[in-house]
């Protein structure tokens, strides 16, 4: 399986706040395989870490409602300081949702909405080394911004992240930067502004590798899914966009084949 080696700014590590945590290991776990390690619930709040074949691929913890934020996947870019990063990203028309704390062994983190609106993590690390496996089965195969305010949002995670952009496309159907070019790609930023449903916030998601985009779907139903986007073939392979049987939406991608 392809090592993760994640540059600075680049997606580093994702978690799932879940209403059930319990339910969503077991749903999960059925469909990629995962195998769950329970922290220590003084320590870590009950934190799951989530690995594919004893490699990490991300994390679980409770969502209690007292943020009244829904179920969520999020995710996390890396940084050599996180407070350093967090104070730029207010001085540069972002929020601070959650200011830096440090985790014990792990690293230090915060969450911060960027000045397009999408809530972001930021990760430092000091001994969790965050994402360990991606494009394979059952791990994240790509990281995507879905961006109401295109232009002011690709600005923002190049002043803020230092982002080294490329355009993939800028035409009025299909406005798309990537950080880095070519096989160094690492994540996207969208132009969602003329197809995110009333009331849907920009949003970063996550597509999760599948051998099978419709046995997948049909299993993924048969224990609480929801499809929201059935799966369709694209020239970035064939995809699908669903929610866990909480809420949480989740995006699935079989790459290209051949």
């Amino acid at each position: 399986m392809p090592a993760r080696t994640p540059m600075t700014g680049a997606p580093c590590w994702v978690d799932l706040m879940s209403s059930d945590p319990a339910r969503a290991e077991a749903f999960y776990g059925e469909l990629f395989g995962w195998n769950a390690e329970h922290m220590d619930e003084e320590k870590y709040g009950g934190y799951v870490l989530l690995s594919k074949d004893g490699k990490m691929v991300g994390g679980l913890m409770r969502n209690d409602g007292s943020s009244g934020a829904p179920d969520a996947w999020s995710v996390y870019l890396a940084t050599d300081d996180a407070q350093a990063t967090t104070d730029k990203a207010a001085a540069s028309g972002g929020q601070v949702l959650v200011p830096v704390m440090d985790v014990p062994d792990q690293g230090s983190m915060s969450v911060i909405s960027d000045a397009g609106g999408a809530a972001v993590g930021v990760w430092q690390s000091a001994g969790n080394p965050g994402i360990q496996v991606v494009a394979e089965p059952g791990t994240p195969n790509w990281f995507e911004l879905m961006a109401r305010d295109y232009d002011t949002s690709v600005r923002f995670y190049q002043d803020v992240f230092g982002w080294d952009t490329a355009v993939a496309g800028d035409t009025d159907e299909f406005r798309y930067t990537t950080l880095g070019e070519g096989d160094q790609q690492q994540a996207g930023i969208m132009d969602a502004s003329r197809f995110l449903p009333e009331g849907v916030p920009a949003h970063w998601g996550i597509y999760w590798g599948v051998e099978d985009p419709d046995a997948f779907i049909a299993r993924a139903q048969e224990l609480g899914a929801t499809v929201v986007q059935p799966a369709e073939d694209t020239p970035y392979g064939r995809m699908a966009t669903l929610t866990d049987p909480t809420g949480a939406m989740f995006r699935i991608v079989r790459p290209p084949q051949g």
